[in-house]
């Protein structure tokens, strides 16, 4: 679409530097509100928009997507993960989806470690008893936790967070564990000094933390299931920065109270906002509310992407970030 000012929906706010440069280049309906759009008001921006930018918090499905006006051509999601989208159905309409990858790969990595950390350390505790003020002094029993060096650390999903998160841990002196829909090529491996599980109920079985760094698709839907969970050591923590919906939630919040499994660190959950009340109250867990990605310079590189792919677009070329069902 060469020459011609794109009609350009946000549905969420963003930093004010990108919200500056999309009214600079399109013709941009921002959000007032930091809050997610109605499903009334979606459908309403797609069937006057030439670009739609949704977030995570955006259901978009194939009865939505029939909404869709004429002028819809580009789903710009500002975010990496797409299962909100339903990227078959758009396409079939003739929509293209792009994301944002590789943007939030540091910023995930990290918060992994410091889940990880805030798990085995007991940080969070440590932490509501100085504001508690009841710190009575230094005891050599109090406040014990495990270190993770020397920890074997299973990785599940070794895309670019996933090998992240491994370099990070092998500067903490972890062992590092993999299981990957398909292997690292061999200089990978060598490089990460990682070792590959085939079978991921061997790997589970045989480490110190797992991590789950894949995304939800319909073959990793609770792939850490009940029985896989069962399989876990007693010592053994699990920490999640990818997608809710890889654990069976109340499976895990089963063992965590029943002292199967010695701890978790989640920043991201299987009904979103709705979080099992049970897992809210036990002292072995470490709750974020999806704070992973959060940092500015992240959500400002996002929304760069973002203008990259519709700019791309309005050229009349195909977008950078462009997502395709195969990829899925």
């Amino acid at each position: 679409m060469p020459n011609q000012r794109l009609s350009v929906v946000v549905t969420r706010r963003l930093p004010d530097v990108v919200e500056t440069r999309l009214k600079e280049l399109f013709d941009v309906t921002l959000r007032e509100e930091d809050i997610p759009m109605r499903r009334e008001e979606l459908a309403e921006a797609m069937r006057r928009a030439d670009v739609l930018v949704p977030t995570i918090t955006d259901e978009i499905d194939a009865t939505l997507l029939a909404q869709a006006g004429e002028r819809l051509k580009l789903i710009a999601n500002y975010g990496a993960g797409v299962d909100h989208i339903d990227v078959h159905s758009a396409r079939q309409r003739g929509i293209l989806v792009s994301n944002t990858p590789g943007v939030v790969t540091d910023d995930t990595a990290d918060m992994t470690i410091a889940l990880m950390l805030s798990v085995t350390r007991h940080i969070p505790q440590g932490l509501a008893m100085m504001q508690a003020d009841e710190w009575r002094g230094w005891s050599p029993m109090a406040n014990l936790g495990t270190r993770i060096g020397g920890k074997r650390l299973g990785i599940l999903g070794m895309g670019r967070i996933g090998q992240a998160v491994a370099r990070r841990a092998r500067a903490f002196g972890m062992q590092i564990h993999y299981h990957n829909r398909r292997r690292l090529r061999p200089e990978v491996e060598e490089a990460l000094e990682a070792s590959y599980w085939e079978s991921l109920d061997q790997m589970v079985a045989r480490m110190d933390v797992i991590s789950v760094n894949c995304p939800h698709t319909p073959s990793t839907f609770h792939l850490m299931n009940a029985r896989r969970l069962k399989l876990m050591k007693p010592s053994a923590v699990i920490i999640n920065t990818s997608r809710g919906e890889v654990i069976d939630e109340n499976a895990l919040t089963r063992g965590l109270r029943a002292g199967e499994i010695a701890g978790a660190g989640l920043d991201v959950f299987e009904r979103g906002q709705s979080i099992n009340p049970r897992l809210r109250e036990l002292p072995n867990v470490v709750l974020l509310p999806h704070m992973g990605s959060a940092t500015l310079e992240g959500r400002v590189e996002m929304g760069e992407k973002v203008i990259l792919n519709i700019k791309t677009f309005a050229d009349g070329h195909r977008p950078p970030d462009q997502v395709v069902p195969s990829m899925l």
